[in-house]
């Protein structure tokens, strides 16, 4: 009679050596976290700074649009303060204008019948963050202003 012995092999690979047992230990997991953390100290700042920027262009070219409007409203109406019925003018509710909502808010600020000023005031966190510009203005004559003094107009426009 030949008997047969089953052999029931757990934890153990072939030839009797331990089975080895996939995944991450626990420093190897908390070096991936310091990695991560390090590159989104480095990172978040950056993205903060270019989100700050394009805003502002973004503002810029927003005055520049409400500029040529009341440069058309001139053509129109041989003024800058009202039109030939004698409506005070106000700018159109643009697409650039949506789109700084909470970021920007660009105004007439200024106008009589020979002279305007259009300006985009930051708001809300770009105040707040934006401290190297402030508001951007730009009148009749082409003139582009800044609110910050010590910063050249070049830097922000």
């Amino acid at each position: 009679m030949s008997s047969t012995v089953s052999r029931v092999v757990t934890g153990t690979a072939r030839g009797g050596r331990p089975a080895r047992v996939s995944g991450f230990t626990l420093v190897e997991l908390m070096i991936v976290v310091l990695v991560i953390a390090v590159l989104m100290g480095i990172a978040y700042p950056s993205y903060q700074n270019h989100t700050i920027k394009t805003r502002r262009a973004t503002a810029a070219a927003c005055v520049l649009e409400a500029s040529q409007f009341m440069e058309r409203f001139y053509t129109t109406n041989l003024r800058y303060d009202q039109n030939q019925a004698g409506v005070a003018v106000a700018l159109p509710q643009t697409q650039c204008m949506t789109d700084l909502a909470g970021h920007y808010a660009v105004q007439l600020a200024a106008t009589t019948a020979t002279t305007y000023s259009v300006s985009a005031v930051p708001q809300g966190r770009q105040a707040s963050l934006d401290t190297k510009c402030g508001t951007l203005g730009l009148n009749q004559a082409g003139a582009k202003s800044v609110s910050v003094s010590g910063t050249s107009v070049a830097e922000c426009w």
